[in-house]
């Protein structure tokens, strides 16, 4: 039995820049939206639970009955319409709860359907630098961990505990329809129920809501350790990493066992509880039958009733430890679920655009990562209507965070972004194709819809075309309906980026980002892909983050990136003529390459 050990706070505190865990009242509120256009449903399933749960307490009494017919000396034969009804009773019984437990199940998989669709519809919106915040592994166990614990509760406890809750409200009025001071002997061992329950919930629902923080923390640590694996083995780091694994694994075991501490004093109690219930009721049956208020069937039905409730009270309390399981996951999920969606970059799109409504304007723009460490700094940069500009720079000087603010995936810390809007019959005004594009288990064809769902064989075949990628996508065992990704045909990783290229084409945006989607090709496919990316955002306005200079070299204008701001901006030859920042950067370039010739 667990100690008290001072007062806990009701909620532990998330780990820094976890995502959010939704509020009691905002949980509730989420599963009355769920099931307010259910209710018809959920009526049907509540009426035939209780016409089941009706008919589960005649036993009890057609017992009684057949007691006092044997105490009476009756003959045998009058035993046989007892009997005959007890049967009867038992198959409507059945039948009943069959069909209300089927319908609790429908309701509960419909809602839970609703809730996975809708928290997968908002951590898809999250903005980018929310969830690298929070690290994957915080994102992953919601998806899994806490999806499956609400899953198996909506399946297993949900119609359980709305039976067993059903029967022990039922059998308590069925004990005051024999006689109300059955009722009241009974109620002896609610107050020590009531006190059990509430100190159980008390301590186990910030005990759940802590043992599934430190799940996504294990989940968060394997990942980088599995993630990471070459890098940790380069540096020698394998002890290290394995104890900081070992140590999330210990504060997740530590809790564990405090669960069942827990649960083992919650039974505890309820053993006692049942223990003083029963041993009032058969002494008040003994006191009513000495008096001749009540017959020894009766008694018996009393005694019979309250000890039927042994298993619905069980039921119901083993169901509440899963429950308050589920709850702490169900909070997480709603957590993600209810979270406001993120004010839109880029107008809705509507009527063709003139040409000043089709530039791309960054005023002021900044963004920190982390407080007091900005990666960009008053940032102003136009994208006029069709220009293609490249973003040079070294590492680290703010070109992929500016590319993926255009793009619309990371909003800026300060400044402001006008894109705009949507050409006619396109979904979005801009489309971003980085070097680690990802490729959807299912049919390759299936794949390119991802961006165009209308898109017909011809239109496919086009955009593939156009990114020199139809000669190998024809040659796939089943051309286009070949299986790619997930235990599919494995693609190479210039194909890999030919076909992003195709799904930016068959998107059509108004503006392409490219940051560095040629990277992955090596040099053997790097010209090739680099010409499938010049024929992918022609016609566009294009922000280009060049891998290599010879992509920036055909750029309309190219900006330079140090140290979070623009050095510089022109062409290509005004560029080398100022001999600036940009012109050290070709002719290091130039050197390595003749070099490498």
């Amino acid at each position: 039995m667990t100690r008290d050990r001072g007062r806990e706070p009701e909620t532990a505190p998330p780990p820094e820049g976890a995502l959010p865990t939704a509020s009691p009242a905002r949980t509730r509120a989420l599963v009355w939206e769920l099931l307010r256009p259910r209710r018809g449903l959920a009526t049907a399933g509540f009426a035939v639970m209780v016409g089941a749960t009706a008919f589960g307490l005649l036993p009890q009494p057609l017992l009684g009955h057949i007691v006092d017919l044997v105490a009476e000396g009756r003959p045998a034969t009058e035993l046989t319409g007892p009997a005959v009804l007890l049967v009867l009773v038992a198959l409507l019984q059945g039948g009943a709860t069959a069909l209300g437990l089927t319908l609790v199940s429908r309701l509960g998989e419909t809602m839970l359907a609703a809730l996975r669709e809708r928290f997968v519809e908002r951590a898809l919106l999250l903005p980018q630098e929310r969830v690298e915040r929070a690290g994957s592994g915080d994102l992953t166990a919601r998806v899994t961990g806490d999806v499956s614990r609400v899953a198996e509760s909506v399946r297993n406890a949900l119609p359980e505990l709305a039976r067993s809750l059903l029967a022990i409200v039922l059998t308590l009025g069925a004990m005051a329809l024999l006689d109300w001071r059955f009722l009241v002997a009974a109620l002896l061992a609610v107050p020590v129920q009531a006190h059990t329950a509430r100190w159980y919930v008390r301590n186990a629902v910030p005990l759940y809501a802590r043992q599934r923080v430190a799940a996504g923390a294990i989940q968060q640590r394997l990942l980088d350790t599995i993630g990471g694996a070459e890098t940790v083995r380069a540096f020698r780091m394998e002890e290290e990493h394995a104890g900081r694994v070992a140590n999330a694994s210990r504060a997740a075991i530590e809790l564990t066992m405090r669960g069942v501490r827990l649960v083992v004093g919650f039974y505890s109690r309820l053993h006692i509880a049942e223990y003083i219930g029963l041993a009032a009721v058969l002494f008040a049956g003994f006191l009513l039958v000495q008096d001749g208020s009540a017959s020894i069937g009766t008694a018996t039905a009393a005694a019979l009733y309250f000890h039927s409730l042994f298993g619905p009270i069980n039921n119901a309390l083993v169901l509440l430890d899963d429950a308050q399981s589920a709850l702490a996951g169900l909070a997480r999920l709603a957590g993600v679920a209810t979270l406001p969606p993120e004010p839109e970059t880029e107008p809705e799109a509507g009527r063709e655009p003139g040409p000043e409504q089709r530039t791309v304007t960054v005023a002021d723009a900044g963004h920190a990562y982390e407080a007091g460490r900005p990666v960009l700094r008053g940032v102003d940069l136009v994208l006029r209507p069709g220009e293609q500009v490249a973003l040079v720079g070294a590492s680290g000087a703010g070109k992929s965070t500016l590319a993926r603010i255009v793009a619309g995936v990371q909003r800026p810390s300060s400044g402001t972004v006008r894109l705009p809007a949507a050409r006619p019959g396109a979904r979005r005004a801009v489309v971003l194709v980085t070097q680690e594009s990802h490729v959807f288990a299912g049919p390759l064809a299936e794949d390119l819809r991802l961006a165009s769902p209308e898109a017909d064989e011809e239109e496919l075949c086009s955009a593939l075309a156009l990114v020199g990628a139809l000669e190998w996508a024809r040659a796939l065992p089943d051309g286009l309906d070949t299986v790619v990704g997930e235990a599919g045909h494995r693609l190479t990783a210039a194909q890999v980026q030919q076909l992003a290229l195709a799904r930016l084409v068959l998107a059509d945006p108004e503006v392409a980002v490219l940051d560095e989607a040629t990277a992955e090709a090596g040099s053997a496919g790097a010209r090739a892909l680099e010409r499938a990316a010049a024929r992918a955002a022609e016609g566009r306005t294009a922000l280009v983050v060049a891998h290599r200079l010879t992509q920036a070299a055909t750029a309309d204008r190219i900006v330079v990136m140090e140290d979070g701001r623009v050095a510089e901006s022109g062409t290509h030859e005004e560029l080398l003529a100022v001999g600036g920042r940009y012109a050290a950067l070709w002719e290091a370039w130039s050197d390595t390459r003749a070099t490498a010739e």
